[in-house]
């Protein structure tokens, strides 16, 4: 059975393995988005002074350090990943029109949506940049061909939007293609840059996509609840057009009509703050949030249990449970 640092600092255990090579990272991360031009050094700095957690390169980093050592491929891998996830950010508030991002103004609110295009498009650049640098063809290659199912599944969430279907199998389909596929892609580049085959992968991908629907059921819960650090009203993915898994079940479980309407007017575009309220409240009440909460708890046991079955030093073991539990229950 695993062990649960319920009061102690998770990052700080998460990072205990890697501290040093984290800090490597941020500074290469920092330096691929720095330039001196005006408009362009500003809008970087912009996107630079987010920061965040670090999640996703902490995993590439352990993952890596669980196959063997660390090496300027995994911090390249891990810089180029991040830089792909920044630009896909960058576009995606654009697609979405949205004005913050984690409590911080976005580029596109900050600047405007021109602006915001082409410096996705500059980080981007970057992303292939720092890849090249590995000499790794299977890591360019893998960078390529994430990049290609981000975009896929953001058109997939797209198509879903406008869609009248209301589909659990489509919401995790979604997940795959955006959110999962950054995680699985994690412990594939952390894994074969510390020189495993990439043949030889399929559990530790596994597990990366296990954790990456874990982050997506916990960041789509948010929406159900009030929260100044997360910097968006709740509600805000229905006002947007989605219906995300604790609505979605109990619209399947107890299908009133007068819910399925309101569901309907989320996907085309008429839903008024209000009748958001009304389905939050919903979904709530017949326990959806449960039932996202139970499926979390499912993933969960399947990564600690990946843990249980290859890590066995004790500081990389404490940090893999951690990181677990952390993405299971973290606030923001």
């Amino acid at each position: 059975m695993h062990e649960i640092f319920v009061s102690m600092d998770y990052l700080s255990l998460i990072k205990a393995p890697i501290e040093s090579e984290l800090d490597r990272f941020v500074e290469l991360f920092n330096e691929s988005l720095s330039h001196s031009d005006g408009l362009l050094g500003q809008a970087l700095a912009h996107i630079r002074a987010r920061g965040g957690k670090r999640m996703r390169p902490i995993l590439v980093l352990l993952t890596a350090r669980l196959c063997g050592e660390i090496n300027d491929s995994t911090l390249r891998a891990a810089v180029g990943l991040e830089l792909l996830h920044t630009a896909s950010l960058v576009h995606d508030d654009v697609v979405d029109e949205s004005t913050e991002r984690r409590g911080q103004a976005s580029v596109n609110a900050s600047y405007d949506n021109k602006v915001a295009v082409l410096v996705g498009d500059y980080v981007l650049s970057t992303c292939l940049l720092q890849v090249s640098k590995t000499g790794n063809e299977v890591i360019f290659r893998h960078i390529a061909e994430l990049g290609r199912t981000l975009s896929n599944g953001e058109i997939l969430q797209l198509t879903n939007t406008s869609d009248n279907g209301l589909s659990e199998d489509v919401y995790f389909d979604v997940i795959r293609k955006k959110t999962a596929a950054l995680f699985e892609s994690c412990c594939s580049l952390g894994a074969i840059s510390a020189g495993v085959d990439e043949h030889n992968i399929g559990e530790m991908a596994e597990f990366g996509q296990n954790i990456g629907t874990i982050f997506q059921i916990r960041d789509d819960i948010f929406d159900y609840f009030d929260s100044t650090e997360i910097g968006k009203p709740t509600g805000n993915d229905m006002a947007e057009g989605k219906l995300t898994l604790p609505v979605l079940y109990v619209l399947k479980q107890h299908p009133y009509e007068s819910m399925q309407k309101l569901a309907a007017k989320v996907k085309d575009g008429t839903i008024n703050a209000d009748e958001i309220a009304v389905l939050v409240e919903y979904a709530k009440k017949m326990g959806g949030i449960d039932y996202a909460s139970k499926k979390m708890d499912e993933l969960s046991a399947r990564c600690h249990s990946f843990v249980d079955k290859y890590v066995t030093d004790p500081v990389l073991r404490q940090a893999f449970n951690c990181y677990i539990d952390y993405v299971s229950v973290r606030d923001f």
